[in-house]
């Protein structure tokens, strides 16, 4: 055989073992895009304690405890921030909290003025980039992290090409949005929610996700993202009576146990679909939880199903009570069944997992590290520290510290500190899980080092400011209501 010959002997070869991958790299190209579908699901306001899987007792939810060993639990991940919309900040941009844009439900600008804070037009959210990638996007339940008058910030025109959201309550003027409405890509005319028509409104929201099911073209990836409302505070009443109704408990806390149950039952309906449409095995599963348990308004006990297990704190703690969260991703082939990890990891790191899943380039904007190595058997590199920076609401409430709220998770080491003039507090999360042993007057450096990491490792955003805001002569932040003369 001529050297001619075998030149192209070997360019045949070389192409039938590396054009195949060349063309799995680029979706526009390729006639069956082989990339897993992405299905994110996060819960509302559920505990660390609430899942059996980690520890709880009472509340069944068979469908997730299956799914950890069906695939990889987390033992130290962490939510954005303590309250909704600041961590949906930071899973959605990948930005961490005292970085992020959104710090709290609401920033305080001038003339005593709370305003929602959307996510800015120049943060790229996990939807643009998996959209921009060649996935179909789809997106169903909460998403606040808009301006409800600004149609541009809706989860319709941030990456997603499928979205029935709901939106804020009229709590700051301009428009009035019923918050049993939901609305479909923007449209004009609601859809309406009735509690007396569904088990749950998570039942509702997964009726909605099987309707986005019916446009993907199964050709290509799709990346959902469920957005459920359990076990959240607000819905004080469910269409279900009979779950849970034999066991004698105050009907709050039944209502409470029925929502984390039927939610597990939703996510158990989801994947059902998703295996009759033979994409459950090519579907990367994603579940965790916003923020820690809450017990807004009194219509939950915390203590009543030990919804935090062994942390301290809630919802709007810093402790781990209110930031450490449930994460299982179960991806069929490549993360080991039934395996768990102590990486400590947190919502900015979701966004570059995904980049690296779907074959794109990490945004710049987020500081978070790629969980794959970890999931796929690798070896992982791990967070210098993971720091937060939280703003309370303002609103009718009067807060001598401004209401401003930091903590460092760093290593086994926890500092907490409330209000910029408070004492920093730290513990071992080794040997002090629940965070009762405060060590700062004994390991004077390390609390020096957290005080640089509170001061350093942050940005400054109009509405957020540091420390809070002081007014007048009184000290700082005393809040008025919006209308009080």
């Amino acid at each position: 055989m001529s050297t001619r010959s075998i030149c192209h002997y070997l360019l045949i070869v070389f192409s039938l073992i590396f054009l195949p991958g060349c063309l799995c790299s680029s979706p526009e190209r390729q006639a069956h895009d082989t990339r897993p579908n992405i299905l994110l699901l996060l819960a509302d306001d559920l505990g660390y304690g609430e899942l059996g899987c980690y520890g709880q007792q009472v509340m069944q939810t068979p469908v997730l405890d299956k799914l950890a060993t069906q695939g990889m639990q987390f033992t130290d991940f962490y939510a954005g921030n303590a309250v909704c919309s600041p961590s949906r900040a930071v899973l959605m941009t990948g930005k961490p909290s005292a970085y992020s844009t959104i710090r709290g439900n609401s920033g305080h600008f001038s003339g005593d003025r709370w305003m929602r804070v959307a996510l800015k037009q120049d943060e790229v959210t996990i939807a643009e980039m998996l959209k921009k990638a060649g996935y179909q996007t789809g997106f169903v339940g909460k998403w606040h992290l808009d301006d409800p008058d600004d149609l541009s910030t809706w989860a319709c025109k941030r990456g997603f090409d499928y979205a029935l959201q709901e939106q804020w309550s009229n709590r700051f003027g301009g428009r009035k949005f019923n918050p049993d409405d939901l609305w479909l890509n923007g449209n004009e005319i609601p859809v309406r929610f009735d509690w007396t028509q569904w088990d749950c409104k998570d039942e509702f929201y997964t009726h909605y996700g099987f309707e986005y099911l019916k446009t993907v073209d199964t050709d290509k990836p799709f990346f959902l993202f469920m957005s459920y409302r359990a076990p959240h505070g607000r819905e004080t009443q469910i269409g279900n009576k009979t779950l849970y109704a034999d066991e004698g408990w105050p009907n709050k806390e039944r209502v409470h146990a029925a929502k984390v149950t039927l939610l597990d039952k939703q996510i158990g309906r989801l994947l059902e679909k998703l295996d009759d449409m033979d994409e459950l095995e090519n579907t990367l599963v994603i579940f965790t939880s916003d923020n820690g348990p809450h017990c807004e308004g009194g219509r939950h006990d915390p203590e009543f199903f030990n919804s935090n297990g062994d942390l301290r704190g809630i919802k709007r703690d810093l402790y781990d009570g209110g930031i450490r969260v449930p994460l299982i991703v179960r991806w069929p082939g490549k993360v080991k069944p039934a395996s768990v990890t102590g990486h400590i990891s947190g919502f900015q790191d979701v966004m570059p997992t995904l980049a690296q899943v779907a074959g794109v380039d990490i945004p710049q904007q987020t500081r978070g590290i790629s969980m794959l190595p970890v999931l796929t058997g690798s070896q992982q590199s791990t967070h210098q520290h993971l720091n937060w920076e939280f703003q309370l609401d303002g609103w009718g409430l009067r807060m001598p510290t401004g209401g401003f709220r930091q903590s460092v998770r760093m290593g086994h080491w926890k500092a907490v500190r409330y209000g910029i003039q408070g004492p920093t507090k730290l513990y071992n999360l080794e040997k002090d899980i629940s965070e009762s042993n405060d060590l700062a007057d004994k390991y004077p450096d390390i609390v020096k080092k957290m005080n640089r990491i509170f001061e350093q490792s942050r940005a400054d955003k109009d509405g957020f400011p540091y420390g809070g805001v002081i007014q007048h002569k009184t000290g700082f932040n005393i809040y008025r209501e919006k209308n009080k003369k």
